[in-house]
């Protein structure tokens, strides 16, 4: 079991749905920071939302960041699981930058060992 400290930066240059963090396989996911800061000088709004195949959740709503300010989204901590994704999009393009803060903790072994389990199990 490894543990590794992540970030994920994205700069929201279009308004269009933009992955910020995707988690990978065999791996949980702990995000510890969300902080969203408005370089335009002008303010704007935010929608987050976590993906999980085709179900959408959403976190925030038309958040709104003030002019050249920077709001950090989380109060506690959100676990994502493998697969999942860490979605935005800004209601202006290339005023919003995002960085994701993360810890991911990943189970090779298990799921080498899972892996290797459930193809044994196909062949009988």
């Amino acid at each position: 079991m490894a543990h590794t400290y992540k970030n994920s930066k994205v700069d929201l240059t279009a308004t269009t749905v933009t992955t910020v963090y995707t988690v990978p396989t065999a791996t949980t996911s702990i995000v510890k920071s969300i902080l969203v800061s408005d370089d335009s000088g002008s303010g704007d709004t935010i929608t987050l939302t976590i993906t999980n195949g085709s179900d959408v959740f959403s976190l925030f709503k038309t958040k709104t960041i003030n002019a050249n300010g920077t709001s950090e989204l989380l109060s506690a901590p959100i676990v994502l699981t493998a697969g999942e994704i860490l979605k935005a999009t800004a209601a202006t393009a290339d005023r919003l930058h995002i960085v994701c803060s993360y810890l991911e903790i990943t189970w090779p072994y298990l799921y080498l060992y899972l892996q290797i389990k459930l193809k044994m199990l196909r062949t009988l």
